[in-house]
């Protein structure tokens, strides 16, 4: 151990010395060996020593002309007073999979959404940090941290347990304070609406069934550490940039994750006609109408959970709510046996709701 840090301090001071020389070379493209050469050919410019950035401009997003107002339903972390604008797409590439101190983020990227003059349409740019060695984590800790703002909601999928902590991590271990944001995580609504549908709720698996976007030649992101360390080691360059590119897949193929959810709470039947989802999940949403009173919605919605939703344990439980709603509340029994009949000859009878539909029959035909 002794040795390795030896070798490591004497490395971070040569390097450190080395940095104007980098950072010169970086910005001017003078001189550059063949691995920033290439950076440079892509659009990267240096930010600080030993960390690159870049902004590019991705294709247009598809959405309601406003937030909806069951999005904070759908996507736990925004609301209808969210501005697009606001949002921040946000995604890490790091040296490993755990979240503990020796793990260090070393690829950000960040999307925005700004308006293009086509209705319902908003262009997303994205900028991405990069470090190019372990002595200049500390200025590109700074340089993520710009990224956020007062009025930032980040969007992130798996990042509540992944990239943020990750983050938090290498502030404090640089001394920094972490950045505090809202956060929306798009992974716990996909598993809602894909789960059943999907064999898996990968972000790339969403993005190929259920977009259609096109992943093919994309570099794993399991790849990640060991091409960083091997850029470490040799400058070659088109191996990172592969991943970079990976990085930048991400946050398209997130945006339009998020663009797809915004649009089902704008109007899921019409979106289930494009895409396949599992309305099954808003008979919950239903349940927060009743408790506020909102009666005509929540049914609305429970009998678009009970045509539509993908699994018939979905569709029986919205159609037990819309019997209970409709012999207690509205004290129609007979429109209650009829949700209770319909949901018989759905149900198989090793469902675990199909007994007390039966119970529920037999009731209410003696009521009647």
């Amino acid at each position: 151990m002794p040795g390795n840090l030896r070798d490591r301090l004497k490395r971070i001071q040569t390097l450190k010395q080395a940095q104007p020389a980098i950072e010169k070379t970086v910005a001017s493209g003078a001189g550059a060996g063949p691995g920033i050469e290439a950076f440079i050919e892509q659009g990267w410019s240096s930010a600080s020593p030993l960390t690159l950035k870049r902004t590019v401009k991705t294709g247009a997003i598809e959405l309601p002309e406003k937030m909806p107002e069951a999005a904070y339903f759908v996507m736990p972390g925004v609301n209808s007073r969210t501005a697009y604008e606001d949002l921040l797409f946000f995604d890490l590439e790091t040296t490993g999979l755990s979240t503990g101190a020796g793990t260090v983020a070393f690829l950000a990227a960040f999307g925005r959404l700004t308006k293009n003059h086509n209705a319902g349409k908003y262009s997303l740019n994205i900028t991405q940090h990069l470090l190019l060695d372990f002595p200049g984590e500390y200025d590109f800790i700074r340089a993520l941290l710009a990224e956020f703002t007062g009025n930032s909601v980040v969007v992130s999928y798996n990042g509540r347990n992944f990239d943020s902590p990750i983050l938090a991590a290498r502030c404090l271990m640089n001394g920094i304070k972490p950045p505090e944001y809202c956060h929306a995580d798009l992974l716990y609504p996909a598993r809602r609406f894909w789960k059943q549908l999907l064999p898996d709720c990968r972000q790339a698996t969403i993005e190929t069934c259920v977009l259609g976007i096109d992943r093919e030649g994309d570099i794993p992101g399991a790849m990640a550490p060991e091409i960083w360390f091997a850029f470490l080691n040799n400058n070659e360059a088109e191996p990172l940039l592969g991943i970079c590119e990976h990085n930048r897949r991400d946050i398209a193929g997130l945006a339009s994750i998020f663009g797809l959810m915004a649009r089902i709470a704008e109007d899921p039947l019409i979106e289930s006609k494009k895409h396949k989802f599992d309305l099954g999940v808003f008979s919950r949403h239903a349940r927060l109408l009743f408790r506020e009173g909102k009666y005509e919605e929540g049914r609305d919605w429970l009998n678009k959970a009970a045509e539509l939703s993908a699994s018939e344990s979905a569709q029986g439980l919205a159609l037990r709510m819309l019997a209970i709603d409709s012999e207690w509340r509205q004290k129609d029994k007979a429109l209650a046996l009829e949700f209770t009949q319909r949901a018989l000859r759905i149900l198989s009878p090793e469902s675990p709701l199909y007994k007390s539909f039966q119970h529920r029959e037999k009731r209410l035909q003696i009521k009647k």
